[in-house]
């Protein structure tokens, strides 16, 4: 036991904060005055601490084997530096590995497994996310086209910013692939005036919805169905289609086919947006030191990611032509860390809504959930990627005409709006 003490000792005086340690038998090794304290009940979860197996002091102490104390900010920057090396190496598969992650992809996406995993997740509480969302329930990264906005303003920002790339207009069939609770739906048939159609598979976010559709007047153009999206009628294609937050749910092996569903329910000559968390690392369908395995147990049972490439790749397999990346990484950690604050500044209620042990359990893990994807985010082990894409199409010599049917304009005419300031320059110099 002294090994594991002095080891103990050593990582915590290396830590970037102070950090104390209080053992079973109420030792305390660490700091005096810490910024963060761990409470162990088990020398076991003081072993995992020490090994970097951050995932695993995660379950400890969503399930009440160590007290943590301190703001999650401050555990966060600890977290990251008791890592033995980058989630992402920690992660990379062998052959065999690899192969028996692709046949679990399989038999973990069917519709009656997906629906289950849905409402694990997203049926927990409306009142609970309520607590930490903005007032439209935007469940999905940010867009702060000004660093001094505020949460609300910067999902209002994303949502017209999905609307400006997709080019809605009037009158056009739209489709919401995991519309949530219906924030980009309303957005974009109030703002935009298409017809609209959204689909979920939680149960809570289908009835919150519908009220909404109800109480804005909009069911002559706007629907929501509780539906998965392989079940989806297509006789008549969308002229636009957003996949926001989704394709993590899909798997890895379904990704492909999931793409040609949407090529299948788009129009030539319309665009899909997908928009949804990627890899860091071109292997990794999950992050390791165990913070993989913590969310698949706690948050997101079935979610699988990829990295973009992988998205390019199995997207372009299945019919789309990817015309517009943009990568929000830095958007999305701090969408997280506005929602983790929000959630600590409310943690009495939180617990008060998710009464019981079991609720308790869920309040501790969507603690760590929320503050350690900030800290991912900002390391760069996962991303946030937007795609743009096009049904393939056969040579067309007008493309760059812009010929009626076609949405994407192949120019990026923002980037030239206006006199740039290296004209004024010049202009002012002669």
């Amino acid at each position: 036991m002294n090994a594991l003490f002095s080891q103990a000792e050593r990582q915590l005086a290396a830590l970037p904060i102070p950090v104390q340690l209080i053992l079973p038998d109420g030792t305390k090794l660490g700091a005096d005055n810490p910024k963060v304290g761990f409470q162990f009940k088990s020398l076991r979860s003081l072993s995992h601490l020490v090994r970097g197996k951050i995932g695993a002091i995660g379950e400890d102490y969503v399930e009440g084997r160590v007290d943590i104390r301190g703001s999650m900010r401050d555990l966060m920057t600890a977290a990251a530096a008791l890592l033995k090396d980058s989630p992402i190496d920690r992660s990379r598969p062998g052959f065999f590995t690899e192969m028996a992650r692709k046949a679990a992809s399989v038999m973990r996406h069917t519709l009656e497994r997906d629906a289950r995993q849905i409402e694990f997740h997203y049926d927990l509480s409306d009142e609970f996310y309520g607590l930490w969302q903005d007032p439209r329930r935007v469940y999905s990264c940010a867009y702060y086209r000004d660093s001094n906005m505020t949460l609300a303003q910067a999902q209002e920002a994303k949502l017209d910013h999905i609307c400006r790339k997709l080019r809605l207009q009037k009158g056009e069939r739209f489709l919401d692939i995991g519309a949530g609770w219906g924030g980009l739906l309303l957005w974009a048939a109030e703002n935009y005036g298409v017809d609209a159609t959204g689909i979920t598979l939680s149960k809570n976010q289908y009835a919150h919805v519908n009220r909404l559709i109800e109480e804005k007047g909009l069911k002559d153009r706007v629907r929501m169905l509780l539906l998965d999206y392989r079940k989806l009628d297509e006789s008549q294609p969308y002229d636009k289609i957003a996949s926001v937050g989704m394709f993590e749910h899909v798997g890895r092996a379904q990704l492909t086919a999931y793409f040609s569903k949407i090529r299948r329910l788009l129009r030539p000559g319309g665009l899909v947006m997908n928009h949804g968390i990627t890899a860091g690392g071109t292997y990794n369908a999950q992050l390791g030191s165990g913070m993989g395995e913590f969310i698949e147990k706690y948050i997101f049972p079935g979610g699988e990611l990829v990295h973009v490439s992988k998205v390019l790749e199995t997207l372009s397999d299945g019919g789309l032509e990817a015309v517009d990346v943009e990568n929000l990484r830095p958007h999305y950690a701090r969408t997280l860390w506005a929602w983790s604050d929000g959630l600590e500044s409310k943690l009495d209620e939180a617990y008060k809504i998710l009464s019981g042990e079991q609720g308790a359990k869920s309040v501790r893990a969507y603690r760590l959930y929320l503050a350690g994807c900030a800290m991912a985010f900002e390391q760069g082990w996962v991303s946030l990627n937007q795609v743009l894409c096009q049904r393939q199409v056969a040579f067309d010599s007008t493309e760059l005409d812009n010929p009626p049917g076609q949405a994407y304009p192949f120019r990026r005419d923002y980037m030239y709006a206006g006199t740039c300031a290296a004209e004024m320059a010049r202009e002012h110099a002669a």
